[in-house]
């Protein structure tokens, strides 16, 4: 894959969508994590205005570095970039007393998810009042093998230029563009816990792994895998159509017309 032409590409993509939508630039969260950091770089690339938002939950001080960082590094290479620390950490505890269930199991999943859309809401305060673009930082992975992502939460964007790239060629782009290798080389952290969890610890499968996955089964190919490939496969089609309520468009019950009589 040519890098170069792929960034100017999507760089081209986000700037006529930007103008054919009347908007004015975009605003793109920024965790830390080298998704957020391509999506934002070549947002900053257009030329066109760009907020980058650091929201913090409880993160963990690595994740807030990095953060930092790269939004000093943008700065250093753009002057169309703007940002903003929001750290919604008192408004989810207060969030948090008010609607906690700690009778209910599914409470601390529930709570994970409501930290993503706090976030989601806080972007699209900024967006609406700067006439921007929410964006999304999803690869191909997350968005379309194993629905890695809040539902409303960083799955609420209006438009995401990376979610047909895989990891790896997220990464490859990511070093063409210069990022700064503490976040190329950093493992993916959703962000969404107290702890400092691993995607590939709640997946139970690397990215390099899941997009292996992703194009044997695009080939039909499962012949002679070994014990951890066929784990991997399965880990895939479990997530893929346990999440697929995310991935497909949202149900309409249609009305038949002789009932309209």
């Amino acid at each position: 894959m040519n890098n170069s032409k792929l960034i100017k590409h999507i760089v081209n993509w986000l700037s006529s969508y930007s103008k054919n939508s009347s908007t004015k630039g975009f605003v793109i969260g920024v965790s830390g994590g080298v998704d957020s950091a391509v999506t934002s770089t070549l947002c900053c690339k257009t030329g066109l205005e760009t907020i980058c938002l650091e929201m913090p939950i409880f993160q963990s001080i690595n994740e807030v570095e990095r953060s930092k960082n790269h939004i000093s590094w943008l700065k250093s290479n753009f002057k169309n970039i703007n940002s903003r620390n929001i750290n919604l950490t008192s408004s989810f505890s207060e969030l948090k007393k008010t609607i906690s269930d700690s009778k209910n199991a599914q409470n601390t999943l529930a709570l994970a998810n409501t930290r993503s859309r706090l976030r989601m809401a806080t972007l699209y305060y900024y967006a609406s009042i700067n006439n921007y673009l929410v964006v999304g930082t999803g690869n191909k992975v997350e968005d379309f093998g194993v629905g890695f992502y809040t539902k409303y939460g960083d799955g609420g964007v209006d438009i995401s230029p990376i979610a047909d790239l895989m990891k790896s060629e997220v990464r490859n782009i990511a070093k063409e563009m210069g990022i700064i290798n503490e976040i190329i080389i950093a493992k993916p952290t959703d962000g969404l816990w107290d702890d400092t969890r691993t995607d590939e610890e709640q997946i139970g499968a690397s990215y390099d792994e899941l997009e292996w996955a992703m194009q044997e089964l695009e080939k039909n190919n499962s012949s002679d895998l070994s014990i951890r490939q066929k784990e991997v496969v399965s880990i895939l089609k479990k997530l893929n159509k346990q999440n697929s309520h995310k991935m497909n468009p949202i149900p309409v019950c249609e009305i038949p017309e002789k009932l309209r009589n």
